[in-house]
């Protein structure tokens, strides 16, 4: 699209620093927290993650759009993010599974997007500084009014977004869009599904129900209200905790049924979200991140294995507050040494702070969905075998 044509753009932050450039995706005002994201690909899952509602996103590789979008991508039904920020967009993308171009698919999911600007100095300031508040508008252009609305908008602290992104009903998860190339797991490639695994959906991705299935788990999606009476009663062999957005802390439904399910002494898997919630039902507390872990290439390990992860999170787990008696460190996140993962050292329940289903990402931490099964085998045998 040449310049003379392109509709001009605003970009605020709270503390008053403004850029200028030119609007792709919908015209209109977003306002939201500023992250960044430093994948390199995988900018369609990004968007369409419900773990970034409220946020606008900037994507730190130069060019965007460059294959355009697909309907097998989403990670939900929709664009999640409030905007997005890139240094160059391409209009005429090229690649066979292309559907439709990036701007023409966030102008059809009203989801405005600023290009043009030094992404490299934004990035860097939000490293500096942390993640704040901000807005673009191609409506206000005025740096002082724009600037009004974005302090007025609430901090992401605080904040209780599971609400918005969570599944309204009960349903069985089903996708017949699962393309030929979707990476299969040797261990559970063509099993008929046979364990009952019920997920409390905080924000789950798809993907992460596409790993649970391909591991022969029969998935039941709950909404994230859903009484421990409720979920009990599916009679699940495990019990999973998604992903999702906002500061889990202000989740208090999700942490008080994740206490009573702990009580099953059930297996419990816990992914981003999933992890805080129950390190909040251990009796945990979470703290918020200068500016969070986005990313296809973050190491997390201990004791001399280390695995390079995929991770979307703006808070960990306080390390001080875990109840030692019963719950141990399994991950670290070995670039800051913030917690990336734990278990329980009695109960087969664990949790890790980053994505296995490596959507997009790699796949070295897959093992964990086979570690759930085997947990829940194992389970299993025990009740058999004090029935026999």
């Amino acid at each position: 699209m040449p310049l003379s044509d392109a509709i001009p753009a605003l970009l605020v932050l709270a503390d008053g620093t403004t850029y200028r450039g030119w609007s792709f995706g919908a015209t209109g005002t977003a306002i939201g927290e500023v992250v960044f994201n430093t994948g390199m690909t995988g900018y369609q899952e990004v968007l369409t993650d419900p773990s970034y509602c409220g946020q606008i996103v900037i994507f730190t590789y130069p060019e965007l759009g460059n294959t355009g979008v697909n309907l097998e991508d989403d990670e939900s039904v929709r664009p999640q993010v409030k905007g997005a920020i890139a240094r160059n967009i391409c209009h005429r993308p090229s690649n066979w599974r292309s559907t439709q171009s990036l701007p023409d698919y966030l102008k059809h999911h009203q989801i405005p997007g600023i290009y043009g600007i030094d992404t490299r100095a934004l990035t860097r300031k939000i490293r500096l500084f942390g993640a704040m508040n901000g807005g673009i508008s191609t409506s206000i252009l005025d740096e002082a009014e724009l600037l009004e609305q974005v302090q007025a908008a609430p901090n992401m602290a605080g904040l209780n977004l599971v609400r918005e992104v969570t599944t309204p009903t009960v349903y069985e998860w089903s996708d017949p869009t699962i393309p030929a190339w979707e990476f299969k797991p040797e261990a559970g490639e063509n099993q008929e599904a046979s364990f009952t695994v019920v997920a409390l959906d905080f924000g789950v991705k798809r993907n992460i129900l596409r790993r649970l299935s391909s591991y022969g788990c029969w998935v039941i999606v709950v909404p994230a209200n859903t009484t421990p009476e409720e979920i009990l009663s599916y009679n699940p062999d495990g019990i999973f905790l998604s992903n999702g957005p906002g500061d889990p802390a202000a989740v208090t439904e999700g942490i008080e049924t994740t206490k009573a399910l702990l009580l099953s002494q059930k297996p419990i898997f816990g992914i981003c979200m999933g992890h805080q919630i129950l390190g909040h039902a251990l009796g945990a507390e979470t703290y918020k991140l200068k500016f969070g872990h986005r990313g296809l290439n973050q190491p997390a390990g201990l004791q001399q294995r280390v695995e390079i992860t995929s991770q979307n999170h703006s808070f960990a787990i306080d390390p001080d507050s875990l109840p030692d008696a019963v719950v141990e460190v399994s991950h670290l996140n070995l670039n800051d040494r913030t917690v990336a993962g734990v278990r329980h050292k009695s109960l087969p329940i664990f949790s890790v702070q980053y994505h296995p289903e490596a959507s997009p990402g790699p796949h070295d931490a897959d093992y964990l969905f086979e570690q759930f099964v085997q947990e829940m085998r194992t389970a299993r045998q025990a009740i058999k075998a004090k029935v026999g």
